[in-house]
């Protein structure tokens, strides 16, 4: 750790920790949404009082990365709806798209790669990581995408990605069950792409993936909807 670290360390109050403390873990998705914030716990964990950690939950519930219900206490904020569709249905064209028009540059060492990252999240199953098998997914996605010759649907399906990010997102953390079948549709996008399947049959099977997700997603928020403001 630099003196610089340690000295803002040093001047941080003890809510600004306990904010950091769990803001960070939020971010990196270790609190995954619906996660309850036990205070006692957390204070415990940074050795202060539940008076600093109460005073974080604050400061995040209006930034609207908590949720404070009655009789239930706080947990990180699930994931809201409408953003959350918006984007998915936006990343499901554009990423589609970006699919098909990447079809015909990839090589049979593209196919390899992205077989052995699907295998990789294949093995996660067992002893499941949302995060982890968050990342892969995207690894395994960008093989497909990223050879797509217009930059401009390219651009937009960084950006979809980096919005999901954004919304501390692992959809999987959700809906654990839908990584299973997400393995499965990668198999099967490979397999079009290999058998040089005309372009609109694979952004169809490309964005009937990204929906499916959503889709599972949407079903299972709909059961455990956010509290009332």
């Amino acid at each position: 750790m630099s003196p610089q670290t340690q000295t803002d360390r040093s001047t941080e109050s003890k809510s600004q920790q306990a904010y950091r403390f769990i803001r960070t873990r939020i971010d990196d998705g270790r609190y995954v949404p619906g996660y309850r914030l036990v205070l006692g716990a957390i204070a415990r964990e940074l050795d202060v009082s539940v008076v600093p950690v109460r005073e974080a939950i604050r400061l995040l519930e209006a930034e609207g990365l908590v949720t404070f219900e009655r009789n239930v206490g706080a947990q990180v904020a699930l994931i809201k709806e409408t953003e959350y569709l918006h984007t998915m249905e936006t990343l499901a064209l554009v990423e589609g798209a970006a699919t098909a028009l990447s079809a015909p540059f990839i090589s049979a060492d593209h196919i390899a790669r992205a077989r052995e990252i699907n295998e990789r999240m294949r093995r996660t199953l067992d002893d499941f990581e949302p995060t982890r098998f968050t990342e892969l997914n995207l690894e395994f996605h960008a093989v497909l995408f990223e050879e797509c010759p217009n930059p401009h649907i390219l651009d937009l399906v960084h950006r979809g990605w980096n919005r999901m990010t954004v919304l501390r997102d692992s959809s999987f953390s959700f809906v654990p069950g839908r990584a299973h079948e997400s393995v499965e549709e990668h198999e099967r996008i490979l397999a079009l792409i290999e058998q040089g399947a005309d372009a609109l049959e694979i952004e169809l099977a490309a964005r009937r993936h990204r929906t499916a997700t959503l889709d599972a997603v949407l079903a299972a928020q709909s059961r455990h909807p956010l509290p009332a403001p």
